[in-house]
């Protein structure tokens, strides 16, 4: 049976009582509803992931016995940075935690200029928090034990500084990821993403500038959300987690 995973931003060794946090602690014993001698999975983002037994239930506060830990290796062979433009409503939740189940590493959200989400540094760093928890909810559903990085929002002219072996969606071109030539899997690869209605003609030119090959996922237009997780799907199979599969399997 699988057990519950669940995330500490706290160090964890073999045999130590711990007390989980609040979140933790209530989700267990008011959600779930668990009782003492329940095991449970943890993990701390370290890459490894700890069995550890329920031990004490206190009202709001939940404590846990480590038991043995594990190296499980499950990261993707790829680095993939995703520079995603900041899309509408949930659009970027969903693009953030599907992509955190394909393997992404680390996301950088960028503001182009067709991006139609306008807030204060404030609200910026309230949505940094709320993507942190939809990353460390899917690492907890998809089995990670390494949680990708989420940077700073960026504006465009402080992105396009970082722009460095990169593929980006262009869906007038005629060129596929099949068609280009291999990049160096050693290196961090980035994917940018433009938001809806795509990046502007001088983003675009300013991109290709920088000696990056625009890409096409086909004929159809894709939205936002649904171009990040194909590209990341197609370089999967192209380079990554679905070759290493195919050749463990043959």
């Amino acid at each position: 049976m699988r057990l519950n995973r669940i995330y500490q931003d706290q160090p964890l060794q073999v045999n130590s009582i711990i007390a989980l946090d609040k979140a933790a602690s209530i989700h267990l014993s008011k959600v779930l509803r668990i009782a003492s001698g329940t095991r449970v999975e943890l993990f701390n983002g370290n890459g490894l992931r700890y069995q550890a037994e329920i031990v004490s239930i206190e009202r709001n506060q939940v404590s846990a016995k480590v038991l043995n830990q594990l190296s499980v290796k499950n990261e993707s062979p790829l680095t993939i940075h995703l520079f995603q433009a900041v899309s509408r409503g949930d659009k970027m939740d969903l693009t953030i935690q599907k992509s955190v189940e394909l393997g992404v590493k680390e996301f950088t959200p960028i503001i182009s200029e067709r991006c139609g989400v306008k807030l204060d540094q404030k609200r910026w760093q309230k949505k940094l928090e709320h993507w942190q928890k939809v990353i460390i909810s899917a690492c907890e559903q998809s089995g990670r034990d390494v949680v990708p990085v989420i940077n700073p929002v960026l504006n465009w002219n402080e992105a396009i500084k970082k722009i460095n072996n990169c593929f980006f969606l262009d869906p007038h071109t005629s060129t596929t990821l099949a068609d280009i030539k291999k990049p160096n899997l050693q290196q961090e690869i980035q994917l940018w993403i433009g938001p809806e209605g795509g990046f502007s003609a001088a983003e675009v030119a300013e991109i290709e500038s920088s000696g990056t090959t625009p890409v096409s996922l086909g004929p159809r237009i894709l939205r936002t959300e649904t171009a990040a997780l194909a590209t990341v799907s197609a370089i999967n199979t192209l380079w990554g987690d679905f070759v290493q599969t195919n050749t463990k399997e043959n």
